[in-house]
């Protein structure tokens, strides 16, 4: 399974980015896609996720301003990100647990979010 994330960029303050993830190859179940975020010097952390079933879950700092969706029948998910703040800036991974031939987690090659000021 690979996973491909498309769609960050430079963007002002308050403004809005849309990130895309797209899984390909065998994939039986889809359990939960999420998106993560590494800040400079920062560790990781857990943005948004979604289930299969559709429940969802967010990080405190992005609750009401960022909104994780997903295509099941495409295998992709999505982060909607409004009222974007400098803090946000990061590379963004997408991740996905499946039920799949040759493991469960897998992870996209990231891509950069930046908020200028």
């Amino acid at each position: 399974v690979q996973l491909q994330a498309s769609g960050g960029g430079l963007v002002q303050a308050g403004g809005s980015l849309r990130l895309s993830c797209k899984a390909s190859g065998i994939i039986f179940v889809i359990n939960s896609m999420a998106w993560y975020r590494r800040a400079p010097e920062k560790k990781r952390e857990l943005v948004a996720v979604i289930t299969g079933g559709g429940s969802t879950n967010y990080a405190d700092s992005v609750k009401g301003r960022f909104t994780i969706s997903s295509d099941n029948a495409k295998n992709t998910v999505y982060l909607q990100m409004n009222s974007l703040k400098p803090g946000d800036t990061a590379v963004y991974y997408c991740n996905g647990d499946f039920n799949a031939p040759l493991g469960g987690e897998f992870w996209g090659q990231g891509t950069l979010v930046t908020v200028s000021s």
